[in-house]
């Protein structure tokens, strides 16, 4: 695996929209840094699920690597989760995480702070995009369609266009929807 440089990033995100919606001053060395959907004050030991601003597609091809932003590890943030986005998910992506700071202060995250770096690394083998319930999760009608259309066009021997619609239809569309 390889880490995708800004230029290959950029023309993915040009045929595959891998962040949507984009905004190029979030493009970091190389990757991008995703914001959240929200405002959120944790208190000390509080658990967030994390809403990303960003919907995120991985290319089949691909998997993300995601790590936190330094400033909120110093703060006391800690994440929970892994760091890991499967190829071929597309989605909103829920970042979780506890305040672990040392004062017991809250930790204040704003909807524009830049929050987490999505990477994009090279795969080798045969594609296997995700298609799990996670699919489209927290997505529009709107965001669905779009990313529907697009994969239909650009990968039509990779993705069943039939699972991709009950998929759509089944998606998590609240945080109550999310069990084990």
């Amino acid at each position: 695996m390889c880490v995708i440089g800004e230029e290959e990033f950029l023309k993915l995100q040009s045929k595959y929209k891998v962040i949507y919606p984009f905004n190029e001053a979030l493009l970091d060395g190389d990757g991008y840094v995703l914001t959240v959907k929200e405002d959120v004050t944790m208190n000390y030991l509080e658990h967030h699920n994390l809403l990303s601003n960003e919907v995120v597609f991985v290319p089949p091809s691909y998997v993300a690597h995601l790590t936190a932003k330094s400033i909120f590890g110093r703060m006391g943030l800690s994440f929970l989760n892994a760091a890991k986005v499967h190829s071929g998910f597309i989605g909103r992506l829920v970042l979780e995480a506890v305040n672990l700071n040392n004062a017991r202060k809250p930790i204040t995250i704003r909807r524009s702070d830049p929050f987490m770096h999505f990477e994009l690394n090279s795969r080798v083998g045969r594609p296997s995009p995700y298609l799990g319930r996670y699919t489209f999760q927290y997505m529009s009608e709107d965001e669905v369609k779009m990313y529907v259309d697009l994969v239909s066009r650009e990968m039509p021997d990779l993705y069943d266009v039939k699972k991709l619609r009950q998929l759509a239809e089944d998606r998590v569309t609240a945080s109550a929807q999310v069990t084990l």
